[in-house]
């Protein structure tokens, strides 16, 4: 299956996105930058009253006149930082809120993404997004917004408290405008698209990664070590260099933005310097402008750098909204029957290279039915297609109600083991649990757990083997009690002694449902009704267990190859 990563949005999108997050919150915004102005305000009356302790320094006057401006520069210290508090309390209330929702969008939209969207792009690429990139853009959130925020009232109140004191002064700081503002549109047009690359690089790298490790063992059947080992390389070595290009860019971001400071308080000292001995300002007036300027190297600094963090939250939060905008899928509106009918079915993941061909089956109400075949016959996509995770490229299914399924891939939610039970039944009572619990033999190591039921399992909880995972997801299947169940191949991660607790399960759980069970072990497909064999994407067999082994076919040589005659063999099914 080729390779096509999930979308990222433009920046006007994601502009708009974030505005509309934003609409049901502008109270909330409003107050939170309308107390920070305030604050800000407050702070910007330290230096004139700097000045005029400077001013009566120099008059000669007595040390008690000092004791006034002393007392308040530790008003405006207290009052400051208590308004400052509340602003950025407010601000980044706001910030949290906008990433909650942003979070929720992101994760209901991805968990309706069409499972062959996800399986082309790799789970590494949607994984790098829900970690990597959420990340990013809550660090922005929790320290970029709220920084951003003060020193952007900082700048502009600052400005215009230097244009109070005298145009002149504005109009001398001023002079470094032009170089932080070319120095910003330099890195704003370098850094967006570098950054970019970088989160892509990185997602490429990830499910490289995942591939890798994830397919180990047929890596290494094959001796494809070399090559997985030179992709890996090839993968590392671009998000390397894309991360060196990025340390070069900001160490070059960062000798500009001094050439713009030196300048302008060079300006600012000069200009002061002139009026002073023209005699329009006093010396006091002069000191309050440098510190001024002086107080504008923090805010104009860590607004430029947060541009940094702001350029890659941007592109993280553009890999979120391309998600986020990818259409809902239609519902899966299916035929009802009184049984799993599959009429005309064909499917395929690439164009032009189909994996079933024109399949027919039916299966009866209650009947229990294996699907057997060599690994790639098609098995698992035609059991997806009748449990509705696929929609058939052509074709039709019908089925008579809800389908469970159950895989050799299971998740553990963290929490409880009982919170984990009622995913499938959320009403569910203890007892109910216990009762599910009993039917694939498993209420006995649950309740020797250390807290019983309510012991935390899952990642940072109690370690579950294989076989425990296994009954869980069947105990899961009865509490959720749907018509039809599809199992695919879930004993595969089990050892023998596990397998042959879950084929007893997995009897249990099937009982009174109509069954289809991908069988890993044909001892599987000798306790059904029927079996039926697949090869190349077509049914090519279908029978009771018996009548098909003693028929010389393509089933009968699965089972001599299961059954040991030929020595040697393997599982056939692999």
């Amino acid at each position: 299956m080729s390779r096509e990563l999930l979308p990222v949005a433009t920046a006007a999108r994601t502009r708009a996105v974030l505005i509309g997050l934003m609409r049901p919150y502008r109270a909330l915004a409003a107050g939170g930058f309308a107390v920070m102005i305030v604050a800000t305000s407050i702070g910007l009356l330290t230096q004139p009253l700097l000045g005029h302790i400077v001013d009566l320094v120099a008059g000669g006057q007595a040390a008690s006149a000092i004791t006034m401006p002393v007392l308040g520069l530790v008003a405006v210290a207290v009052t400051q930082g208590g308004a400052m508090t509340v602003g950025l309390a407010l601000v980044s209330r706001l910030g949290e809120t906008l990433l909650a929702r942003l979070r929720e969008r992101f994760v209901d939209r991805a968990l309706r993404l069409p499972l062959e969207q996800v399986e082309r792009a790799g789970s590494g690429d949607l994984t790098a997004r829900v970690t990597g990139d959420v990340s990013l853009i809550a660090e922005a959130v929790r320290v970029a917004l709220p920084e951003m925020a003060r020193s952007g009232l900082a700048i502009v109140l600052t400005l215009g408290a230097l244009a109070i004191l005298d145009w002149r002064f504005l109009l001398a700081a001023l002079i470094s405008v032009p170089i932080q503002w070319h120095t910003a549109r330099w890195y704003v047009r370098n850094a967006g698209p570098l950054y970019a690359r970088q989160r892509v690089a990185g997602g490429a790298q990830q499910q490289q990664l995942l591939d890798t490790i994830g397919g180990a063992a047929t890596v290494r059947a094959f001796r494809l070590e070399a090559d997985h080992t030179a992709r890996v390389a090839r993968r590392s070595t671009t998000a390397v260099d894309l991360t060196l290009q990025g340390v070069n860019l900001v160490l070059r971001f960062y000798s500009r933005l001094h050439v713009a400071e030196y300048a302008g308080l060079a300006a600012v000292l000069v200009a002061g310097f002139l009026m002073v001995r023209s005699g329009t300002a006093s010396i006091g007036t002069a000191t309050a402008a440098a510190l001024y300027f002086h107080s504008l190297f923090a805010p104009v600094n860590t607004a430029l750098v947060l541009i940094d963090d702001a350029q890659s939250a941007g592109a993280a939060l553009a890999r979120l909204v391309g998600v986020i905008d990818q259409p809902e899928p239609e519902p899966l509106d299916r035929p009802v029957s009184e049984r799993v009918e599959v009429r005309d079915l064909s499917h395929a993941y690439d164009p032009g290279r189909p994996v079933l061909h024109d399949v027919h089956l039916s299966i009866e109400a209650g009947e229990r039915v294996a699907l057997v075949g060599a690994s790639g016959a098609g098995k698992t996509t035609l059991a997806r297609l009748i449990a509705g995770i696929h929609r058939p490229l052509t074709g039709t299914v019908a089925v008579p109600g809800e389908v469970g399924m159950v895989t050799q891939d299971v998740h553990v939610f963290a929490g409880p083991l009982a919170d984990d039970l009622r995913l499938a039944r959320p009403d569910a009572t203890d007892a109910d649990l216990r009762e599910a619990l009993t039917r694939v033999d498993a209420l006995t190591w649950a309740e020797t757990l250390p807290e019983g039921l309510d012991t935390v399992v899952g990642e940072g909880g109690h370690r579950l083997t294989a076989t425990q995972i296994q009954q869980l997801a069947l105990a899961r299947l009865i509490l959720a009690d749907p018509p039809v169940a599809v199992l695919d191949e879930a004993t595969a991660e089990a050892g023998s002694a596990g397998a042959r607790v879950l084929e007893k399960a997995i009897e249990t759980t099937v009982e009174g449902r109509t069954a289809l069970v991908v069988a890993h072990r044909l001892t599987q497909a000798a306790a059904t009704d029927r079996v039926v064999v697949m090869d190349g994407g077509r049914i090519v067999e279908s029978g009771p267990h018996d009548e098909l082994r003693s028929s010389g076919g393509r089933y009968a040589s699965l089972w001599e190859a299961w059954s040991g005659v030929r020595p040697g063999n393997g599982n056939p099914l692999e």
